[in-house]
């Protein structure tokens, strides 16, 4: 049976799950959630996973959610994207969770999704610090290397690159971080890459 992933195309993290699916060489359809409609909210939906989040990965009778686990399942299922050493993978992967999709998806969401009237300058303005602090952080590790976590790519490459394709403007500049950018490239290159509006359906030209 053909793996189903719930998403959309403006979701960061379901890109990082879709993208390790992907690499992995597992089979998957994408099942698009109206998120912007109030599909993650709808009880159907809330069976799957009650935090009303996506990703949500089903395989028959299995059903996981959180993008990390949901990459940590297909790595180990399959053998790949885990060429490196565990605890490094990890950190990275934990690190993305915290410092870099997390903050990042926050930030490009307030300032791109939500109606002006909603936004919070000040968080706007503390947000946008923290995401600067943090790309700094993966521009200076990877500097000099290719990979974030070895000598090939892993979950934590296929995790922290999850908001970086996004064309919507929320404090990441390819000139600004030149060591990101190649990497970013060298991701973009390997068999199967698609950009997420791509990978998913749902794009914010769907709502213009």
């Amino acid at each position: 049976m053909t793996i189903q992933l719930h998403c959309f195309g403006e979701s960061g993290n379901a890109y990082k799950a879709a993208l390790t699916l992907t690499f992995c060489g597992l089979d998957w359809d994408p099942v698009w959630v109206d998120f912007f409609g109030g599909g993650s909210k709808d009880p159907e939906f809330l069976a799957l996973n009650e935090m009303g989040e996506v990703p949500v990965m089903v395989d028959g009778d299995l059903v996981l959610t959180q993008s990390c686990v949901i990459q940590l399942h297909a790595a180990e299922r399959t053998g790949k994207l885990l060429d490196g050493d565990r605890a490094e993978i990890l950190r990275w992967l934990f690190w993305d969770a915290q410092k870099g999709s997390g903050q990042q998806g926050a930030l490009r969401f307030m300032t791109n999704f939500l109606p002006e009237e909603k936004r919070s300058a000040g968080a706007i303005e503390w947000l946008s610090g923290r995401v600067a602090s943090s790309l700094k952080v993966l521009d200076r590790h990877l500097d000099g290397r290719d990979w974030i976590a070895g000598d090939s790519p892993t979950i934590a490459d296929t995790a922290a690159c999850g908001y970086l394709y996004y064309p919507e403007p929320f404090g990441y500049d390819a000139d600004r971080f030149p060591a990101i950018a190649a990497w970013l490239a060298r991701i973009a290159a390997l068999p199967g890459w698609k950009h997420p509006y791509d990978m998913m359906p749902g794009h914010p030209s769907d709502r213009a």
